[in-house]
């Protein structure tokens, strides 16, 4: 849902952990993928994509606006 908060757990050298690595904002979804805004990505803030099913999201997060 847009304005959701996306946690994601990068694999890096040594795998995933299980812990979040960094956040976005979910803009949209559509036709089964994720829009989302981040920043720190490349040292700037970028709309980015993923699938439903990627595998390095590791939960959504519902803020109290």
């Amino acid at each position: 849902t847009p304005g959701m908060i996306i946690f994601f757990d990068w694999d890096n050298e040594s795998g995933q952990d299980g812990l979040p690595d960094h956040v976005g904002i979910v803009q949209k979804v559509e036709n089964g993928t994720i829009y989302t805004i981040e920043g720190n990505s490349g040292d700037i803030c970028k709309v980015k994509t993923y699938t439903k099913e990627h595998y390095e999201i590791k939960v959504y997060g519902i803020p109290k606006y």
